[in-house]
Order: C-alpha cells, then structure tokens, then sequence
C-alpha cells in the first residue's frame, strides 16, 4: 500500500470516527462541574437567577454548577471570555438583555454576539417597572405624559447607566410617547433610586428586585410595568402598553455555549434547562422575583436574541446613546 494510499484511508477513517466520539462525549456528558459566567457582581438580579437555575441544573445533569462573576464592560467581559472558552459544554453564558443592545452600543467589540455564542435555553422574563417619587404631582401614564409635554426637559429620568436596560426603556418610551425627559446616568442602579427618594430625579425605570419592596413600603409609586402582560406580582399595576400602544421591554435571561459546542450537548442543556423551569415549584421562586417563565427550543431563544437586536440597534442610534 503506497503512502498516498496509507494517507487518504487514515483520513476516512478518521471522517467516519468523528460522528461516533461526538456522540460518545455528548452521552457521557456533563464528567465535571460546569461554570456558568455571569456579566454582574454577586448578589444582582441576574448572579440569583444564575445561582437559582444553576442549582436546579446540576442536580439533573448530576454536576455542580459553579457561577463565575465577571463584571465590567456591560456584560462584554464575561461574553468575551466564553467566545474564546473550549466548545465543549463546560463553559456556559448566563445571556441576558444587555448582550442585545451592546451589539450596537460599542463600536469595537472583539465578536459578534449572534454569530460567536450558540443559544442553549431561554429561562424567563422580568419586567422593570416605571416608578416616581409620590410627591410627584402625575400618579397615571397619562399624567405623566402630560406633565412631561407640559415641562419639555424639566424632568430628570434617572439609570443605572448608559446604555444600560433602564436606559433603553425610558428612551424607548420617549420615543414612543413623544416626551422630551432629561436622562442622568448613574454607577448603577442604587444610586440613581437614592436621588429618586430625595427628589433630584423624577422617575426610574427600575427592574423588580431594586424597586418592588420600596413600592409596597409606599417610598416609591408605581405607575407601570414594562412587559406586555401585567405582573402577578403587582397585579393592579398596569402596563405601559395600555398608555402607549406597542410599548415593550424586559430583562430576559437564557443560557448560551461557545459557537461550535456539539450539537447534542446543547440539546441535551436545553431539555434539562426546559424540565427545571416546568417544575411548579422553581416557578413559584421565579414569580416571586417577579419572573414569567420563557421556554423554548435553542432556535427560538436564538430568534428572540436577534429581534432584541434589532430592536434595541434602533433604540440606541435614536437615543444617540454612548457606553460610559
């Protein structure tokens, strides 16, 4: 047998062991614990929601799963670190809505997040919520709308940041209820609902966990919810959307993997991700942080990640928003 011969068997051969080692590593899958990367500090909403999934997970997969906290960059460190991590399964991304309005908030991101991080499972929505001080003199959408047009640039709209979801939501809503309101960007959230309290600003869209307590102690008023469904957990808070038709926006979370993880191992992320949130009681804990379940297949969490995209790309460039 001549070494051309010898060669070209060598690689059929090798063609054909592929698909089997694939699949004997995707059956065999998970042999060690999996690290899911977190964009935020500990003790966020999205480390709990991290932590919370994370423990449901592990227990089917039969695996610890060990959240790493990498803040900074709005959320790009961590998504960076899993674009370069192995595809293999082990290194997952805790994917939420900052990934989507990144895409076109930073000109000179080292991927492309649609195309570098494969979409494993959708886990839930959470609404933010639009809140004033009560000594504010508007206690509906409407009043507020009116106040607004009434004061062009008089009211303050405090964030968490530039560029930040709180940030995309009141620009959302300027641009969708005509209002001119003059946005003051924070290190975060909690400061910008201190001067909300004393007054320096006059509304927040703040997400559940920062806000929901200050709300039912009567410290801060709620006028809506963002989400296109009201909440269970603030039932006679009304939606934005019935003020301003169309009006939507929501933290989300998912999980994603590296590109090119095996198909199988995904698949199997999914089914496991899908059966913890179908479980009554994780959704119990999940409406008590104010969360509405989101399930689906790998596909479709992928499509919403590209709506949000595209939706928010629009959102930034009419805001003229800039990363701090």
């Amino acid at each position: 047998m001549n070494l051309i011969r010898r060669r070209f068997l060598s690689l059929g051969a090798a063609a054909l062991a592929a698909p089997l080692s694939r699949r004997a590593f995707a059956q065999s899958y998970p042999t060690r614990p999996i690290h899911v990367v977190v964009g935020f500090a500990a003790g966020g909403g999205a480390d709990i929601m991290a932590r919370l999934i994370g423990q449901a997970l592990g227990e089917r997969l039969g695996q610890q799963i060990i959240v790493d906290n990498r803040p900074g960059a709005g959320t790009n460190i961590s998504a960076e670190l899993v674009v370069k991590a192995q595809p293999d399964g082990y290194t997952l991304l805790l994917v939420n809505s900052p990934a989507a309005i990144n895409a076109t908030l930073y000109d000179n991101l080292s991927f492309d997040f649609i195309r570098d991080i494969a979409p494993v499972a959708s886990i839930g929505r959470v609404p933010l919520i639009m809140v004033v001080n009560p000594a504010f003199p508007a206690k509906t959408v409407p009043e507020f709308i009116a106040y607004a047009k009434a004061n062009p640039g008089k009211v303050n709209m405090g964030s968490g940041g530039n560029g930040a979801p709180d940030h995309m939501s009141g620009e959302l809503f300027k641009a969708m209820a005509g209002v001119n309101l003059l946005h003051v960007p924070y290190r975060g959230v909690a400061p910008a609902i201190t001067d909300l309290l004393g007054g320096q600003v006059q509304v927040i869209f703040g997400t559940m966990p920062a806000v929901i307590e200050l709300i039912k102690a009567g410290k801060l008023t709620a006028l809506a919810v963002t989400t296109a469904q009201r909440t269970p957990t603030l039932p006679d808070v009304p939606t934005i959307s019935e003020f301003v038709p169309g009006y939507e926006a929501s933290q989300w979370y998912g999980l994603g993997a590296p590109r090119a993880t095996p198909a199988d191992v995904i698949e199997r992320l999914n089914r496991e991700t899908n059966a913890v949130i179908a479980d009554p009681k994780m959704q119990a804990r999940l409406a008590e942080l104010g969360a509405s379940v989101v399930s689906g297949t790998p596909a479709e969490f992928g499509k919403l990640i590209v709506d949000e995209t595209a939706k928010w790309a629009k959102v930034v460039k009419i805001s003229g928003a800039k990363p701090d």
